[in-house]
C-alpha cells in the first residue's frame, strides 16, 4: 500500500505540492493524472524519498520509503528512464542494480525476459537505445526483485502500440497477484483501460480521488479530467 498524508513541498515562495493525500491499494492499479506542472512528479519523488516534504508524510508498506529494508526488493520505481549510464550495456545496468539488492544473475535474466529485451539488445550500450528500449530497461529494473509495489512515471512514453498493450497486460497481472501500482500518465485512454482507481492533481492539489467506476458514473474519464482541471485553471487565472 502507498499512503500520502498532507504532503506539502515548497520551492522558495512557490507551493509545488499542497496538502496532498491519497492511497494506492494492493490488487489495484491507481492512475495518477494531471496536466504539466500539476505536482505529480514532485509527489512521486517525495513518496520514494528523493525529495523531502516540508510537511506531511508518505508511507509505503506502512513505513517511510527510507525505512523500508533493502527497498528495491519491495518497491520498484521508474521515474526517469533516461537516467542511466549511457556507456553501460543494458545487462550491466541491471547487474549492478541486482548486486545492490543482493540478487544473482538469474534475476537479471528473468527481468530481461519479462520485458522482452533480447540477449543482443541487452548487450548494447544504453546510449544507443531508443526511448522505448530505455523504458523497457527501466521497467525491468523496477521488477528485478519481484517487488510488491510499483511506482511508475510515464512508463508508456516511447512504446509502440504493441509495447503499450504489453505493459498494460504486465501491470494488470501484477495487480491481480496482489501488487500495488501507482501509474502516472498523460495518456487518458490508456489509464481508462487499466486503472481501478483515479487520482487527479492540478495546481499542486488533489482535485479528484476515488474508484474509476464511481468517478465516471456520469461521464467519461476524459470528461472528469478536463472538468476537474478546467476548474483549477479558472482558479489560477482568477488569482
Amino acid at each position: 500500500m502507498i499512503e500520502a498524508k498532507e504532503l506539502t513541498k515548497k520551492y522558495g515562495s512557490t507551493i509545488a505540492v499542497d496538502s496532498v493525500s491519497f492511497t494506492a491499494k494492493p490488487y489495484r492499479v491507481t492512475g495518477f493524472l494531471g496536466p504539466n506542472g500539476a505536482g505529480k512528479s514532485t509527489t512521486m519523488r517525495m513518496l520514494v524519498g528523493f525529495a523531502r516534504p516540508d510537511s506531511g508524510e508518505a508511507r509505503i508498506l506502512g513505513v517511510p520509503f527510507t525505512d523500508v529494508p533493502n527497498p528495491g526488493r519491495h518497491v520498484g520505481v521508474l521515474l526517469d528512464a533516461s537516467a542511466v549510464h549511457k556507456g553501460r550495456t543494458g545487462r550491466e545496468t541491471l547487474t549492478l542494480a541486482a548486486m545492490t539488492m543482493g540478487l544473482g544473475p538469474e534475476a537479471v535474466d528473468r527481468a530481461l525476459s519479462r520485458v522482452g529485451l533480447t540477449k543482443k539488445e541487452a548487450g548494447r550500450r544504453t546510449g544507443g537505445y531508443s526511448l522505448g528500449m530505455r523504458q523497457r530497461l527501466g521497467i525491468a529494473q523496477a521488477l528485478l526483485a519481484d517487488p510488491s509495489v510499483l511506482i511508475l512515471d510515464e512508463p508508456a512514453n516511447g512504446l509502440d502500440p504493441s509495447g503499450i498493450r504489453w505493459m498494460r497486460d504486465l501491470l494488470r497481472e501484477f495487480a491481480n497477484e496482489g501488487g500495488t501500482v501507482l501509474l502516472s500518465s498523460h495518456q487518458l485512454a490508456e489509464i481508462d483501460q487499466i486503472a481501478d482507481d483515479i487520482v487527479i492533481m492540478g495546481g499542486g492539489r488533489v482535485l479528484a480521488e476515488g474508484t474509476k467506476t464511481s468517478l465516471t458514473a456520469d461521464g467519461s474519464l476524459e470528461d472528469l479530467f478536463f472538468g476537474a482541471t478546467a476548474h483549477q485553471d479558472r482558479e489560477g487565472a482568477a488569482a
